[in-house]
C-alpha cells in the first residue's frame, strides 16, 4: 500500500458490496478514512462493515441500503454520512450495473447491439450514467461547501469503452469519462475536484466469469493505493485526469507513482 494517511476523511463508496468497491473501501478504511458503504444489498454490505471494523477497528464503517438510481436514496446517503460522521470529503462512484446475473447468457451480455437486451440496455444507463449523476448531484453542494472534496468516477480501459460487443457497459463508461471532464470543468475553483479511475484490464472480481483465453485477470486490489492517492490531499489541484490503477507503483514517492498511472484524458475545446 502506498502509506497515504486518510485520517479525518469521510468516502461514500457507491457499489461497496462486492469486488471492486469491497476492495477499495477496506484499502481506505486501512489509511485511516471512515467509510460509508451504498449498495442495495443489505446482508452483503453488513458483511462489508464486519471486514472493516476487523482491519481498522469499530467505528470506521457505516452500511446505508441505497439505489442510487432513487433521488430520496442518495438523499440518505448524504443524511446518514452527516448524521454518523459529521460530514464526508469523498465519493467514489464505483455503482454499475452487471453484465452478468439472473436472465443474462453464460457468457455476459456481450453481443451485438441488435441482438441487447432493450431492458438490461436502460438499466445499465440507469444505474451507470443516470445514478453517478444523482448521489454526484446530491453530493456536490455539500463539497463545494466544505471549499474541499473529491469525486472519482470509476471507468474503464479504451479498449472497453470500443470494443465490439461492449454496449451498453462500454457506452456507459464512455459517458463517465465525459461527465468527468466538463464536471471538472464545472467544479474549478472551488476545492472539487473530478478524476476517473480504471483499473487497466479485466479484474478477478466476478466468481460467475468464463476464463477468458490468454487473458491474466488483475487482482480485485489493483486501484487500491490509486483511490486512496486520489482521495487524500496528495492528489490537490488535479482534475478532469484519468488514471491507471495497474501502473502505481507503491515504491515510489506518491507524486511519482501517481505521475506514473496519468493517461491523457478527454482534451477540451481548442486543444
Amino acid at each position: 500500500m502506498s502509506g497515504i494517511g486518510l485520517d479525518g476523511t469521510v468516502v461514500v463508496m457507491t457499489g461497496a458490496s462486492v469486488g471492486l468497491g469491497r476492495a477499495m473501501s477496506l484499502a481506505l478504511a486501512s489509511a485511516g478514512a471512515r467509510v460509508v458503504l451504498a449498495a442495495p444489498e443489505t446482508n452483503l454490505l453488513e458483511a462489508v462493515a464486519a471486514e472493516v471494523d476487523a482491519v481498522a477497528g469499530k467505528g470506521r464503517a457505516l452500511a446505508v441500503r441505497a439505489d442510487i438510481t432513487v433521488r430520496a436514496d442518495c438523499d440518505r446517503v448524504l443524511a446518514e454520512s452527516i448524521r454518523q460522521f459529521g460530514g464526508l470529503q469523498v465519493l467514489v462512484n464505483n455503482a454499475r450495473r452487471a453484465v452478468r446475473g439472473p436472465g443474462i447468457p453464460p457468457a455476459g451480455n456481450f453481443l451485438p447491439f441488435w441482438q441487447s437486451d432493450p431492458d438490461i440496455w436502460r438499466e445499465s444507463v440507469d444505474v451507470n450514467v443516470n445514478g453517478t449523476f444523482l448521489i454526484s448531484h446530491v453530493i456536490a453542494p455539500h463539497l463545494i461547501a466544505n471549499k474541499w472534496g473529491r469525486i472519482i468516477n470509476i471507468s474503464t480501459s479504451l479498449g472497453g469503452l470500443t470494443q465490439r460487443h461492449n454496449s451498453p457497459y462500454g457506452v456507459t463508461k464512455a459517458a463517465l469519462e465525459s461527465a468527468t471532464a466538463i464536471w471538472a470543468a464545472d467544479l474549478a475553483g472551488t476545492g472539487v475536484t473530478v478524476n476517473s479511475l480504471l483499473p487497466g484490464g479485466a479484474c478477478d472480481t466476478d466468481p460467475n466469469r468464463p476464463p477468458i483465453p490468454g487473458v491474466e485477470l488483475l487482482p480485485v486490489e489493483i486501484m487500491n493505493s490509486a483511490v486512496v492517492w486520489l482521495a487524500s490531499k496528495l492528489s490537490d489541484g488535479k482534475t478532469g485526469g484519468r488514471y491507471v490503477g495497474k501502473l502505481w507503483h507503491d515504491a515510489l514517492p506518491p507524486a511519482a507513482a501517481a505521475k506514473a498511472m496519468e493517461r491523457p484524458a478527454l482534451r477540451r475545446p481548442g486543444e
